[in-house]
């Protein structure tokens, strides 16, 4: 079926920390157990859930967002589910929260997402410490947006079955459906850590987790009115959207546990421009392949594997060497890599590969956090000097020193400047910054 048919709905919350992410692949694992095939998004700027949504759907998730994608990228985005049965989008913090200004077409929120799409809201409540009242919570939610509708709620970290009953009772009095209730059991949490949780890939019982949370839905979730609540999704008349720019023709990316932040949507638009990606992992200590033309280290955990890296010797020198004549381009992360060094959390410093001369600090950690718009001072691969990017900041590293020339003028969603400008040197290229989107303008 096409995606113009393909029924969806949005698992959203309140707040953050109701357990979406719990309950959208718990709800992804038991509904291809059915036989369904479930087409997984991520509302807003995330690497790490849409990475559980492929395990758990086994196939990508793409990530959804209206203040960084453009109306064309975002519609074309959801022609992934062309073939599926469902869309299954989880939201991004709370249901209504995004930036106070509007990006390339909204502000960021989950319901940006719900009221384009048409896709109803199935809320989250986390009801510990509340009986009626939650009701009353969704009640707000149901009449704060009159394009946002909630299909019902799940009921998550409920004490008892009186607890239930309690809970249960006020929305009779609402008529609000209530799909199911999750009892109260922290076996079934997902394990994390400071930037979200742990990655998929290192999750040995990841397999295991996701057959315990479906048996779980499966049972206490009423996944047939689930399905039949979805409606189908409702597109804007809009253009296509340019395929986005490879970095070369033959890019050597790096991926393992240090690097893995990449976003699904431009992987694929890469590899539809005709881009062959050719990875290679910095803590096997492998360098890039010298028969490409451009290398590219995306964001990760840099800091959790300093001085694995530090000791790479090969990957060191190889990407020096490659660094010669061909385009080096670090995002977070990699940017940090591509620096003089790194103290991590135990205020150890490791020499980092040196390409550039940042020099970062996870002994006092400082959160960054933010959408963001990059107007390119100097190229980086697959985009020219002047152009506008939209994307967004997430890190805790502070910057002891950045001596090298600035790569960007980085705003974040309100226009303020932000101190971060990335740096550039030779072919040499980073900044903090993660690519969504181009903003679709130039300045001269």
């Amino acid at each position: 079926m096409g995606a113009n048919s393909t029924p969806g709905l949005i698992i959203a919350a309140p707040a953050s920390g109701s357990g979406k992410t719990t309950l959208t692949l718990a709800l992804l694992a038991a509904l291809r157990r059915r036989g369904r095939i479930v087409q997984p998004y991520k509302c807003g700027p995330d690497y790490i859930d849409p990475a559980f949504h492929t395990v758990a759907a086994g196939r990508a998730s793409f990530n959804l967002d209206s203040w960084a994608q453009s109306r064309d990228r975002f519609d074309a985005l959801l022609d992934a589910a062309a073939d599926a049965d469902l869309s299954l989008a989880e939201g991004v913090m709370g249901l209504f929260d995004g930036v106070a200004t509007t990006g390339a077409w909204g502000n960021g929120s989950t319901a940006d997402i719900a009221a384009a799409t048409g896709w109803p809201v199935v809320l989250v409540l986390d009801v510990s410490g509340q009986a009626q009242s939650a009701a009353a919570v969704a009640l707000g939610f149901a009449h704060y947006r009159k394009d946002v509708t909630i299909a019902g709620v799940i009921l998550n970290k409920v004490a008892s079955e009186r607890h239930g009953a309690l809970v249960r009772d006020g929305f009779a009095r609402t008529g609000m459906t209530v799909f199911g209730a999750i009892p109260r059991d922290t076996t079934l949490t997902m394990p994390e850590r400071h930037l979200g949780l742990v990655q998929a890939q290192e999750d040995p019982a990841l397999d295991l987790r996701l057959a315990a949370l479906a048996d779980l839905v499966e049972r206490e979730v009423d996944l047939a009115a689930l399905e039949a609540a979805a409606r189908l999704t409702r597109r804007q008349a809009h253009g296509s959207a340019p395929r986005p720019v490879p970095p070369g023709q033959r890019i050597a990316l790096a991926r393992d546990a240090a690097f893995s932040f990449v976003y699904p949507h431009l992987i694929a638009g890469w590899r539809a421009a005709g881009a062959e990606i050719v990875a290679f992992s910095p803590l096997a200590d492998e360098p890039p392949d010298p028969s490409c033309d451009v290398a590219w280290l995306p964001g990760g955990y840099p800091e959790l594997h300093a001085g694995k890296l530090a000791a790479a010797s090969r990957f060191a020198n190889g990407i020096r060497a490659f660094a010669q004549t061909r385009a080096v381009h670090g995002e977070c992360g990699g940017y940090m890599t591509l620096g003089a060094g790194l103290i991590d959390a135990t205020g150890t410093r490791h020499a980092m590969v040196g390409l550039l001369g940042l020099e970062t600090d996870f002994s006092q950690p400082r959160l960054h956090l933010g959408y963001r718009t990059a107007t390119l001072l100097a190229p980086i691969p697959g985009h020219a000097a002047g152009h506008v990017l939209r994307g967004h900041e997430f890190h805790y590293a502070r910057v002891v020193a950045q001596p090298d020339q600035p790569l960007a003028e980085i705003r974040d969603a309100s226009g303020v400047a932000a101190a971060e400008t990335g740096g550039r040197r030779g072919c040499v290229t980073g900044s903090f910054f993660h690519m969504v989107d181009v903003a679709g303008e130039t300045r001269s």
